[in-house]
């Protein structure tokens, strides 16, 4: 069990656990995620985590068939500049490795912003802590355990 699932199961959230054999050659995780469920890569949300101002950690969940705008996540943060936290950061940080990070259960609960097309769907993936686990989710009960504000983070 992940801290992502432990985290919704002590919140009696509803969720359904979906995993797949992850293929440690692949690095293009929510596409395989995608296509090993059979499922679109528009409901498959992926988990960045982001340095604004290069001072503060934040969590951005977007569909992985969208790209992060830099732009957007820092001005929603009341930041001017973002980019890609250092890997040993974001694993430090979450306790979760690249590719398994979860948006849920981090070590370190970071400001989460998700991006508003989530709202679109009535259920979306999202990592469940390890690479190959994936958790369908609704976006209501996701914004709920993670406090997030959801915003417009993608390059439209």
């Amino acid at each position: 069990m992940t801290p992502a699932v432990a985290s919704l199961q002590h919140h009696n959230a509803q969720f359904t656990i979906h995993s797949y054999e992850h293929d440690d050659s692949n690095q293009h995780y929510g596409l395989e995620a995608a296509n090993k469920l059979g499922i679109s890569i528009d409901i498959v949300f992926k988990t960045l985590v982001v340095s604004i101002d290069n001072s503060q950690l934040v969590v951005a969940v977007l569909p992985v068939s969208s790209m992060l705008n830099m732009k957007l996540i820092a001005k929603a943060h009341g930041g001017k500049k973002a980019v890609m936290a250092l890997s040993t950061q974001v694993e430090r940080t979450t306790g979760y490795v690249l590719g398994g990070v979860s948006p849920i259960g981090q070590k370190k609960q970071l400001t989460t912003y998700i991006d508003s097309s989530v709202d679109k769907y009535p259920s979306v993936y999202i990592s469940g802590g390890k690479r190959g686990l994936e958790l369908e989710i609704t976006p209501s009960v996701l914004q709920s355990i993670t406090q997030a504000t959801l915003v417009n983070l993608c390059q439209r």
